[in-house]
């Protein structure tokens, strides 16, 4: 192994790589990159289809639709909780260990979705039961991100952890596209009365078979290198939770940041649009959720192509990037989507995809580099999953009543803008975790 050079030694030492035992084949981290899809397509389809599961299980209405969201932003709550649950499991017992617990509580909870009574049938009890799932939803899902983004980036090459990792976040996007596209075929293809008698279980049905899919493939899967190190030299956390907050307080505060601005460009500027167009009456459920299949796949595509270029230039600059353009550009592309012509509401969609699938690549990566391997996922959960679960599951919620008081349907724009804002100083002055060598450029320690 080469020597670092003198610019890659004064970068932080968190850049420098993990030790490793013998490398993880290419095989397990496809399964590990896989697994994202399953995740986001079954823990977005709730919000994608929040519109008709809103006159499905609360009756209808406006007052029925923030009721469907508040149960979004409840699941989102617990994320925190789950991460935090499977992150010592992971820490402590394995990486591969708790990505196989975490997936089976995903499948049955999914699976029961799928055979809920609805509101005709059961009343105010089929809400309930819908909203509980869902929390049992969002503790499973805390601790899947987490463990799938710490798994690729132990297992990455160093001079490719950017790009690894980042397919993470591009996996997702095709859980979400799946969703999305679930979604829209189920609406577009059935009447009303069939969407809402039984083809709503359709989307849920395919996400439960989905995610025991994955549960079999997991089963094959390598620990990661990172892990055996650590339990070869005796330097597994007893309580990683304690060693994170007692030694990594300052990744997690810098974990926190980046999961804030990710989470609310993802979730506000992409997830939650459908729903903005469709109460607002600027686009039809079946077109809206057209727009959000093309944001999708715009995600998918320029991912990638961040974590390459977070290789390249180091993840600070890239960040820095990101966060100027969501300060800058979501409330004119909000006016585009919702005031626009249906060409000026895709141009309108496909930019802030793009921004937000920007953060999203390089936030994965720069994020798990805030933690050496020991305690990884518990870092993660005290900072990106908690900032995840506030601006993530509570930020369509508030979105949605803030346009319906204000009457401004750009106000998701406007708060896109301001968590920017504020973000920008801290990923400014945050030090760069990728190897940087001469003139900037990042380079392998490997």
């Amino acid at each position: 192994m080469p020597a670092p050079s003198p610019a890659s030694a004064t970068a932080s030492p968190l850049n420098r790589p993990d030790p490793v035992t013998r490398p993880i084949s290419r095989g397990s981290l496809g399964v590990a990159a896989f697994s994202t899809i399953v995740e986001w397509y079954d823990f977005t389809l709730y919000l994608y289809l929040a519109t008709v599961l809103s006159r499905v299980f609360f009756g209808g209405g406006d007052a029925s639709l923030l009721v469907a969201l508040g149960g979004f932003a409840v699941a989102y709550l617990m994320r925190p909780l789950g991460a935090l649950f499977f992150g010592h499991i992971g820490d402590r017992y394995g990486r591969r260990r708790t990505m196989l617990a975490s997936v089976a509580l995903m499948s049955a909870a999914m699976f029961a979705m799928a055979l809920l009574p609805t509101h005709a049938q059961a009343g105010a009890w089929s809400g309930a039961l819908l909203i509980a799932l869902r929390c049992v939803m969002g503790f499973a899902v805390g601790g899947e991100y987490t463990g799938v983004v710490a798994y690729l980036l132990e297992g990455a090459p160093v001079r490719r952890r950017g790009l690894v990792t980042s397919l993470a976040a591009a996996a997702s996007e095709v859980g979400a596209l799946l969703a999305v596209a679930a979604s829209a075929l189920t609406v577009g293809l059935l009447d009303a009365s069939a969407v809402e008698s039984w083809g709503w279980r359709l989307p849920f049905l395919f996400g439960a078979a989905l995610a025991v899919t994955v549960w079999v493939l997991r089963a094959t899967m390598q620990e990661s290198p990172e892990f055996e190190r650590q339990r070869a030299a005796g330097t597994v956390p007893a309580n990683p939770l304690r060693h994170a907050l007692v030694h990594h307080r300052a990744g997690i505060a810098r974990g926190f940041a980046i999961s804030a601005l990710g989470s609310i460009t993802y979730y506000v500027g992409i997830v939650y649009v459908p729903t903005l167009l469709t109460s607002t009456g600027a686009r039809g459920e079946a077109a809206a959720l057209g727009l959000s299949t093309w944001a999708a796949i715009a995600v998918i595509a320029v991912t990638p192509l961040v974590g390459l270029l977070s290789d390249r230039l180091g993840r600070r600059p890239v960040l820095v990037l990101m966060a100027l353009c969501s300060a800058v550009l979501p409330i004119t592309l909000f006016a585009m989507m919702t005031r626009g012509s249906e060409a000026s509401a895709l141009a309108g969609a496909l930019l802030l995809a793009g921004v937000a699938g920007g953060v999203s690549a390089v936030g994965a990566v720069a994020t798990a580099e805030q933690f050496p391997g020991e305690g990884r996922l518990s870092g993660l959960a005290w900072g990106a999953t908690l900032a995840t679960a506030v601006f993530g599951g509570l930020t369509p919620l508030l979105a949605q009543w803030l346009v319906g008081a204000t009457g401004w349907p750009l106000v998701p724009g406007a708060m896109i803008a301001v968590v920017a804002v504020l973000v920008l100083p801290v990923l400014v002055w945050m030090p760069e975790t990728a190897p940087v060598g001469r003139r900037g450029v990042a380079q392998s320690t490997a």
